[in-house]
């Protein structure tokens, strides 16, 4: 089956064209200030490079960073109504407590406290109070508010608490749009709530973003189903992206990742994605990202998303140098997708990292005869700084002194020397295009994340409750039962709890049906 991966970044929208493991067409265009337009214009480009008609197509899958970014510029949130069901329990700490003032401020601070909310094992803390969720709801109709959070403690362990609560506010405010934080998954109370109120406050956004990405697609004459590319690597529907959207964030270093495992065969290595913009540095293990193990934070804020452990410097290929005489520099500000218009090889008056690897003879890109003139001690002074900074970021990544393969993808990696902290650098074929390719493999995952009392049942028996759970997930989601793998697996003694608790925590990873 025929299908494109699609990546917007803040430079270039990258577009692939997949036939099984073929790649059929790799573009890359620059990213427009609308999306929409940028995804069209890369959309029209490969088909007519692949030579294929729309109709040909079984699937688009998009990876965006739209609303990443909405978080982390404050913009675009809706304010949102935040119901806790904990009390008597769970007055300590507020919801948004530990938020960014401005952030807090974006949602509002509309916070309520009420009945109900599970003890690890299931029992009830209290039961719902009906008279006080109706007496919420019209508070929250009063206040025009269109976007609600609802978090119970241990909703993941019994969610009815959230779900009754969601039915009796949907009917006090009509068309509100409500996340129950026990679809969010995970157990910390504070960290999964901060996810849902996130989430709830993209919805708007979400509605729009993804009205116009099926837009774009349709105009082009395709009629396939649309997908996005979640944190994990793995496909979201574009409708579950809408009620969820908070589950595309950190999709483009995970695309790049995945893409960069494909590409170059490996299964453990280092991936260094560099943009135009910023420098993504990864650790593959078993082809998939290694997850961070603290809490992710994004745009200030804790969650409990299971995000992949990469971190990021600002290097890339728009990166701006500086020159003080004592002191060289590269980046972090950077012309980003105006690149092809300001950098000097391109006609322009900016002095950019790309400037530097074509002077250097690195890359031929552009017109060299532009950067011809630069003083050859500034352009070693740059290429040190480059290297260092790379080999900088390389190192911190490793996890033992033993040799790694390190894999350099995206557009910028014309920046890469060809070997890095005495480690080998590889640049397979269709590097630049990674994390689209990356968007266009991507799998169906399930999860589960429990908390059991191994008084009950054996730790096997944990184990294997929650791999038959995940594959259940995996399976409803759509994926091929004979592919499914299992890709993590934990089980971590909790020993605050009594009756011997544990929290065990599968991920299952397999092909989609179509």
């Amino acid at each position: 089956m025929i299908r494109i991966g699609i990546d917007v970044g803040g430079t270039n929208t990258d577009a692939v064209v997949m036939d099984g493991r073929d790649i059929r067409a790799v573009v890359k265009v620059p990213t427009s200030a609308d999306v929409t337009a940028g995804l069209m214009a890369a959309l029209s480009e490969v088909l007519a490079s692949a030579a294929i008609a729309p109709t040909d197509v079984g699937l688009v899958v998009i990876g965006t960073t739209h609303f990443t970014n909405a978080v982390i510029e404050r913009r675009h949130l809706s304010p949102t109504a935040v119901v806790r069901l904990c009390l008597p329990a769970g007055q300590c700490l507020p919801p948004m407590v530990d938020w960014p003032a401005d952030l807090h401020e974006a949602v509002g601070n509309h916070v309520y406290l009420t009945t109900g909310g599970a003890e690890f094992d299931g029992s009830p803390i209290s039961p719902l109070d009906l008279p006080d969720l109706q007496r919420i709801g019209q508070d929250i109709r009063h206040k025009g508010l269109g976007a609600i959070a609802i978090s119970g403690i241990f909703s993941p362990v019994r969610d009815e608490f959230e779900r009754e609560a969601a039915a009796i506010l949907r009917d006090a405010v009509p068309g509100a749009t409500i996340t129950v934080s026990s679809a969010m998954g995970q157990l910390g109370l504070m960290e999964r709530e901060s996810a849902t109120i996130l989430n709830s406050s993209l919805h708007a956004l979400a509605r729009r973003t993804v009205a116009s990405l099926r837009e774009g697609v349709a105009r082009c004459g395709l009629t396939c189903p649309v997908f996005l590319s979640q944190n994990d690597g793995t496909l979201l529907d574009a409708e579950a992206a809408r009620q969820f959207p908070v589950l595309t964030f950190a999709s483009g270093p995970t695309n790049s990742m995945r893409g960069a495992a494909f590409l170059s065969g490996l299964q453990e290595a280092i991936v260094v994605d560099i943009g135009g913009t910023t420098t993504d540095i990864g650790l593959l293990s078993k082809g998939f990202p290694r997850q961070a193990t603290t809490t992710v934070e994004v745009g200030g804020v804790r969650t409990n998303f299971r995000m992949p452990d990469v971190f990021s410097i600002g290097l890339g290929g728009g990166s701006v140098v500086t020159d003080r005489g004592t002191r060289t520099d590269v980046g972090p500000v950077s012309v980003g997708y105006r690149l092809t218009g300001e950098a000097l090889v391109f006609g322009g008056r900016t002095l950019t990292a790309t400037d530097i690897a074509v002077a250097a003879g690195w890359a031929d890109i552009g017109d060299a005869a532009c950067v011809r003139g630069l003083d050859r001690g500034l352009v070693e002074r740059c290429g040190n700084v480059i290297a260092q900074r790379l080999a900088d970021a390389v190192d911190r990544c490793r996890l033992s002194p033993e040799p790694i393969p390190v894999v350099a993808v995206g557009g910028g990696s014309i920046l890469m020397p060809e070997r890095l902290a005495g480690l080998e650098v590889r640049r397979p074929a269709h590097f630049a295009a990674a994390n689209a390719i990356g968007a266009a493999i991507a799998q169906v995952s399930g999860e589960v994340d429990r908390i059991c009392s191994l008084e009950a049942m054996t730790r096997e028996a944990a184990l294997a409750e929650a791999e038959a759970g995940a594959r259940d997930k995996a399976i409803a989601a759509g994926a091929l039962p004979d592919s499914i793998v299992v890709t993590e697996r934990e089980d971590v003694p909790l020993a605050y709890l009594r009756g011997n608790a544990t929290r065990v925590r599968v991920k299952v990873v397999g092909d989609r049906v179509f």
